[in-house]
């Protein structure tokens, strides 16, 4: 089994990665970093949670040239959270240099205030620069940022960045960026839409796909839960009641959605954090922050968060339904259970959402079917087994098909019996109007012979 200390890295590297408890690399590090340290260009796809971050940070400190005051490496992401995360963790490594070798990094992103992001660029240039496509491509373009120099560029969350809109400004990135450079490319799906990208910029790279046993890590209880009536307001409050998660993540679909179920799960005496993109930077960064010291206990956000925060210590996901699009089902499952530990995802549905949960089995996703009675949750059937089953049954006219769905769930003793002696009733009734029709037809041709 591979260990950090195979790579022969910085000593500096080394200490960081010991405060951090990280001994033995994730799959994609041990495949990637030697890699990367050879001066390769990379694709690496790999499921969430699986170490991306320090597979391109680890080489990009251990290849940091400190004698050299130029822009050496630019890591784009497609979210601020994500950015600020991918901050935090470069800093953590940074921190155990000493402070005439210590890189300079800087962060930029929207939301922050530009002309005195302009201000710091012109008194001296980062060495390492981290953010959102379009703002670091504002500031080379105004004439701020020397990302010219740059020999490493990371594409960090590629399919995000290509489903947001953002892959222009990353295309205007690269282009400024020498011949020579070196692309890292890092996503959990690599969508067609992306190859023309790659050929562009990306000349015989090394493309490693790291499987994984299952979609969802072993370490995630993936529950799937039916509304049965009941409004998704009162089922995700119940739920998140039930036991008491160190902290729980519930996603939303939409905006407007994580507002209404915030304000409900307020109205019921729960301290809710709100983390969406209607939510402005400041405040967003500022509750993030009080989530980070553990401020609340539970969380609402939008997939903005999904892929854009990891927060330590998640235990419990729900999913107040089944996202618009599907992948980022694994994305939010994936905030919890990381690192080894255990996590819960809890999925709730509708029953007009089969199809899409069906979609998301489809993926690969195994759900263990329960439900909530009596506060707790309990083994439930598998829904499906009433599709296999209909698939066996005789075929019924429309109008006994009627019949039959004017049954309330809720029938007396001996209603087959009864659906069965209507079918009866029904086909004899058939027979007789035949046998008439039979008979008024063989009584009008006797007359036309004798007519004739």
């Amino acid at each position: 089994m591979a260990k950090f200390t195979d790579y022969n890295l910085r000593p500096e590297i080394y200490e960081a990665l010991t405060a951090i408890h990280f001994k033995q690399p994730t799959t994609v590090q041990s495949r990637l970093i030697p890699v990367i340290l050879q001066g390769r260009s990379v694709v690496g796809q790999s499921q969430t949670g699986s170490g991306k971050t320090h597979t391109f940070l680890v080489p990009i400190f251990q290849q940091y040239d400190a004698t050299n005051q130029k822009v050496q490496a630019v890591i784009t992401t497609p979210s601020r959270e994500l950015a600020q995360q991918i901050y935090e963790a470069a800093k953590q490594l940074a921190s155990t240099f000493t402070e005439d070798t210590q890189p300079r990094i800087s962060l930029y992103v929207g939301g922050m205030d530009k002309s005195r992001q302009i201000h710091q660029l012109q008194n001296k240039q980062p060495q390492i620069v981290i953010g959102t496509p379009g703002r670091i491509k504002d500031l080379y373009q105004a004439g701020e940022l020397d990302i010219h120099t740059a020999t490493t560029l990371v594409v960090d969350e590629a399919d995000m960045t290509l489903d947001l809109g953002f892959l222009p400004d990353v295309d205007a990135i690269a282009s400024a960026m020498p011949e020579d450079l070196k692309m890292l490319v890092f996503s959990a799906t690599i969508p067609q839409k992306l190859q023309p990208f790659l050929k562009k910029y990306l000349s015989n790279p090394v493309i490693e796909e790291i499987p994984s046993e299952t979609v969802i890590a072993p370490t995630i209880k993936n529950i799937l839960v039916g509304t049965k009536g009941e409004t998704k307001d009162t089922l995700v409050y119940n739920l998140l009641t039930m036991g008491n998660p160190y902290l729980a993540l519930v996603f939303t679909n939409t905006k407007t959605r994580a507002r209404e179920l915030t304000k409900s799960l307020r109205s019921r005496g729960l301290k809710v954090a709100e983390i969406h993109g209607g939510i402005q930077p400041r405040e967003r960064k500022r509750t993030m922050q009080q989530i980070q010291h553990l401020d609340y206990q539970y969380v609402v956000a939008t997939d903005l968060a999904a892929r854009g925060i990891d927060i330590p210590g998640v235990s419990l996901i729900i999913n107040d339904g089944i996202p618009t699009e599907l992948e980022f089902f694994i994305h939010r499952v994936g905030r919890t259970g990381r690192n080894g530990m255990s996590g819960t995802a809890i999925t709730i549905y509708n029953p007009d959402e089969e199809d899409r949960v069906q979609m998301v089995e489809n993926m690969g996703v195994k759900f263990e079917p329960m439900t909530y009675a009596h506060g707790e949750l309990q083994s439930g059937y598998d829904r499906r087994r009433r599709r296999q089953r209909t698939k066996t049954t005789a075929k019924l006219d429309p109008t006994m098909i009627g019949m039959v769905k004017k049954k309330k769930k809720r029938v007396k003793p001996g209603y087959k019996r009864q659906i069965k002696n209507n079918i009866a009733r029904d086909a004899k009734y058939k027979k007789r109007v035949a046998e008439r029709e039979t008979l008024r037809a063989a009584k009008k041709a006797k007359k036309r012979a004798h007519d004739k």
